[in-house]
């Protein structure tokens, strides 16, 4: 009898123990291995798009600890040192959290543990992830530097280089994605997906802001990115593009309707775009590769100045229609279609659905080939 008293004794105060947590703030006690004398740790806090420090402490005998509150859970990061030349570690943390954090100071690939939040364990995996392909392709860009040193070639070198680079980011991408997915309702993987580039991942951005519709309702970062993809929503691929109405080389209406039952591409461009320029020998040969199966292209130019656009449509070669409201952003096309930057494209199939989205270059020879291989 007397070892279940003193059983139930232990249990009440493991109880009154846990139930004594305090959550009105989160804490963070860290080891700094190798530390010099006086070094400081910055606790900042990331803010829609702004970081703020919001407390430092001094580190002694390699040890630190920060309390602050967070009144939702969010991303907030350590700085070790000073300014441009502190490293900077992420934790997720929330009220009521007790993080542990350890790393060494002379680790030139600031690598670091945390403990105490399911978020930021979830979010160290995927730093791991960014980290893996960001040193790969820092390697191509020093070999590149090294070998591009007193040659008058740069440009050859480039091309040598530059598949591996995109491959990286396209492979970095993928993880991403696969992250994403994988932790689908942490705040971990919502900072994962500000990481993708947003033109050529937004229809897998407006399906994640869908899966987590009711989740975050108290991170305005998260609430400010379910609201754009709201906004990109009807815009994104598998939606019906909108009608519109501009004017064409020739001073004559062109309409979107104009191309009912055919495929059109939409191509936003301007003559003082130096990326416009640079795809146009790339989208010229596939316009005449695929002009015979059906392929249409209106190219809807943001210049201001009509002779410039009417030159660049000569020089560049481009035999297909071409319109402009000639504001830049501010026309009404570029609004209604939310265009803010450029190139831009949207791909209509004959039945007026947008079936691709800002694909270029090696993108959208395939999706090209992929679409007329079946016709």
């Amino acid at each position: 009898m007397k070892n279940h008293f003193i059983i139930y004794s232990l249990a009440l105060a493991t109880l009154g123990m846990y139930s004594c947590k305090d959550k009105s703030a989160f804490k963070v006690e860290g080891i700094i291995k190798n530390a010099e004398k006086s070094t400081k740790v910055f606790l900042l806090r990331a803010d829609s798009n702004q970081v703020s420090k919001i407390d430092s402490v001094e580190i002694v005998d390699g040890k630190f600890a920060f309390k602050n509150q967070a009144p939702s859970v969010n991303l907030f990061k350590l700085q070790i040192g000073k300014d441009a030349n502190g490293a900077i570690y992420d934790f997720i943390a929330q009220n009521g959290d007790a993080i542990t954090f350890e790393t060494d100071f002379k680790d030139a690939a600031h690598q670091y543990k945390v403990g105490g939040s399911n978020e930021s364990e979830r979010l160290q995996e995927f730093v791991k992830i960014s980290n893996t392909y960001g040193e790969k392709n820092a390697k191509l860009v020093n070999e590149f530097q090294l070998k591009s040193q007193g040659t008058k070639n740069q440009d050859s070198l480039l091309k040598v280089y530059q598949p591996g680079f995109i491959k990286n980011i396209e492979d970095g991408s993928k993880e991403t994605l696969k992250f994403i997915n994988d932790n689908k309702k942490t705040l971990a993987a919502f900072y994962a997906a500000q990481t993708l580039e947003p033109f050529k991942y937004e229809t897998q951005l407006v399906a994640y802001a869908d899966d987590i519709k009711d989740e975050f309702k108290d991170n305005v970062t998260v609430q400010r990115f379910k609201q754009q993809m709201e906004l990109a929503k009807p815009l994104s691929v598998g939606h019906k593009a909108p009608e519109f109405s501009t004017t064409g080389a020739d001073g004559k209406p062109v309409k979107l309707s104009d191309y009912k039952g055919k495929y059109v591409m939409l191509d936003f461009w301007a003559s003082w775009c130096v990326p416009c320029r640079q795809e146009n020998p790339n989208v010229v040969k596939l316009y005449n590769q695929y002009k015979s199966k059906g392929l249409n292209i209106l190219g809807i130019s943001l210049d201001e100045d009509k002779s410039a656009w009417q030159l660049a449509v000569q020089a560049d070669k481009l035999t297909w229609q071409h319109a402009s409201d000639l504001k830049k952003f501010d026309g009404p096309t570029e609004k209604l279609y939310h265009i803010e930057a450029i190139p831009s494209n949207f791909i209509i199939d004959p039945q007026g659905n947008i079936i691709a989205k800002n694909v270029t270059g090696k993108d959208l020879e395939d999706f090209l080939n992929t679409t007329f291989a079946k016709l």
